[in-house]
C-alpha cells in the first residue's frame, strides 16, 4: 500500500531545503515593513514575513530578521534596533506590494530604501524611524527585547516590539469608524515568489464558537459523519450549532418535497446521498439551521 504522507526529520535536510519547506507550509504570513534607524540616523526599510501580533495588553508585535543562510550575517534592521531600540511596523496591502518587494533588495548599509522603493517617509510622533505614508496602518514601537535564536545561518532574531502609537489611513475605515477588513486589501507571503491577496471577493466569515457551545460533530447522526457528500467544513459548521433541532423543526423539514423524495428512495446509500446533497445545498445558501434539521429527518 502506497504511503499517504512523507515524514521528514529536519536534521536530515539542508537549511535551505528546510527553510523552503517551512515558508511554503506555514502560510499565508502577514508582512511587517519595518523602518529603523542606526545610531547615526541612517534610515533602513525592509519587509519581514516572520511576523505577527502576540499581545493586546501590552500591545506587542514580534518580527524576526533571520540570519542569512549563506554566511550567517545579520540584517541591517537587526543591527539598527540593537543601536536604536525603536521601529515602525508598516502593514502592507496590494497597492504597495511591488514597492515593498523592491525594498527587500539587499542594498549596502546607508542606502535609504525609502528612496529606492519610492515610498514616502513621514516623521513619526514618538519614535525616530519614519513611517510609510502609503501604508494603510503604521505602528510606532519601542523594541523591548531582542531574542537571538542562534548564531548559524537561518537562525531567527525575535524583535519584541511594544506599540506606542498607531496611524490609520481614514480610507480604510468603515462607517463605524473601525478598520474595515473588506477595504484593507492586505497581502501575505507564501512560499517561493508567491503572495496571496485578501481582497473582498476572497473573504468569508465563520461564526466563532466562543459565543456559544456548539453541539459538536459527534452529536450529528452517524450517517452524516460517514457522508461521502458532506465535507469536514460542512460537518464543522453543523457541529457549531448551539443545539439539536426541535421535533417541530424536523417535522417541517419532512414536508419539503425534495426531502420527501429523498426519504422515499429505496436504496439506503442513495437515500443518504440525496439527503446529504440537499443539506449541502442548504449550507451553501447559509441555511444552517434548516440543514441541521434535514439531517435529523432520518
Amino acid at each position: 500500500m502506497e504511503e499517504k504522507t512523507t515524514t521528514i526529520d529536519p536534521n536530515t535536510i539542508s537549511t535551505v531545503e528546510l527553510q523552503q519547506l517551512l515558508l511554503t507550509a506555514v502560510a499565508p504570513r502577514p508582512i511587517a515593513l519595518a523602518s529603523t534607524v542606526d545610531k547615526n540616523g541612517n534610515v533602513n526599510l525592509s519587509p519581514f514575513s516572520f511576523f505577527n501580533v502576540f499581545s493586546a495588553n501590552p500591545p506587542i508585535l514580534i518580527f524576526s530578521p533571520a540570519r542569512r543562510i549563506k554566511d550567517s550575517t545579520t540584517k541591517h534592521t537587526y543591527e539598527n534596533v540593537k543601536e536604536v531600540n525603536e521601529v515602525v511596523i508598516n502593514i502592507v496591502n496590494f497597492p504597495m506590494v511591488e514597492q515593498m518587494s523592491l525594498s527587500s533588495t539587499e542594498y549596502k548599509k546607508g542606502i535609504n530604501e525609502f528612496t529606492k522603493s519610492g515610498f514616502t517617509p513621514v516623521a513619526s510622533d514618538k519614535v525616530k524611524p519614519p513611517r510609510v505614508a502609503e501604508a494603510p496602518i503604521s505602528f510606532e514601537c519601542i523594541v523591548e527585547n531582542v531574542i537571538e535564536l542562534g548564531a548559524e545561518g537561518g537562525a531567527g532574531n525575535l524583535i519584541i516590539s511594544r506599540v506606542v502609537n498607531i496611524h490609520i489611513r481614514n480610507e480604510y475605515k468603515g462607517n463605524d469608524g473601525n478598520l474595515a477588513t473588506e477595504k484593507l486589501d492586505l497581502v501575505a507571503r507564501m512560499g517561493g515568489n508567491w503572495y496571496c491577496r485578501a481582497g473582498k471577493d476572497s473573504l468569508f466569515e465563520i461564526p466563532k464558537p466562543i459565543y456559544s457551545k456548539g453541539i459538536g460533530v459527534d452529536a450529528l447522526p452517524i450517517h452524516a459523519i460517514n457522508s461521502k457528500v458532506l465535507t469536514g467544513n460542512d460537518l464543522g459548521r453543523l457541529g457549531n450549532m448551539a443545539e439539536k433541532p426541535s421535533l417541530e423543526s424536523i417535522a417541517k423539514c419532512k414536508k419539503i418535497p425534495e426531502v420527501i423524495a429523498a426519504l422515499q428512495t429505496p436504496d439506503s446509500e442513495e437515500k443518504y446521498k440525496k439527503l446529504h446533497s440537499i443539506v449541502k445545498n442548504q449550507l451553501d445558501n447559509t441555511n444552517v439551521e434548516q440543514a441541521l434539521s434535514i439531517l435529523f429527518c432520518i
